[in-house]
């Protein structure tokens, strides 16, 4: 009998909790991290290193005020959190979002697949630039951490 002749069997259907270890992991991940943000001031000097383009440049990039916004936000602090980062506010809702979607479609088996395509993701980096552009302007000091 040669190997083409040979029938394979499927493997057998994953069970849900095998199908759920991903997204649970990497929600431990995500729930650890925010964990030490919220016990580690990034308030205080001295815990976490200064954002490289600030202390060269004097700009503020898009990420600056993302760990005191997670701080606040795990504070549950939302105001506070949005004034240090709207962005990454955002971005925790998006990261909400998708998780969720990724676990129903987990646990009904079915695959996951996130494909945006270019002109979502043009989009994004576009409101990336013009938040960056729009902090560092006098007009938009507000949104600066």
């Amino acid at each position: 009998m040669n190997a083409d002749s040979r029938s394979v069997t499927p493997p057998a259907p994953a069970t849900v909790p095998a199908r759920l270890a991903v997204p649970a992991g990497i929600l431990a991940a995500v729930v650890g991290a925010f964990a030490y943000v919220a016990a580690v001031d990034p308030n205080e000097p001295g815990h976490y290193p200064v954002c490289p383009l600030l202390r060269v440049t004097g700009l503020s990039c898009p990420g600056c005020g993302g760990l005191r916004s997670a701080h606040a936000f795990a504070h549950g602090d939302l105001v506070t959190a949005l004034h240090a980062n709207a962005m990454a506010v955002a971005a925790y809702a998006g990261f909400a979002v998708l998780w969720t979607v990724w676990v129903v479609r987990a646990a009904r088996g079915r695959p996951v697949r996130i494909d945006p395509g270019p002109v979502p993701m043009w989009t994004l980096g576009a409101l990336l630039l013009v938040f960056t552009v729009v902090r560092n302007l006098p007009s938009g000091a507000w949104l600066l951490p």
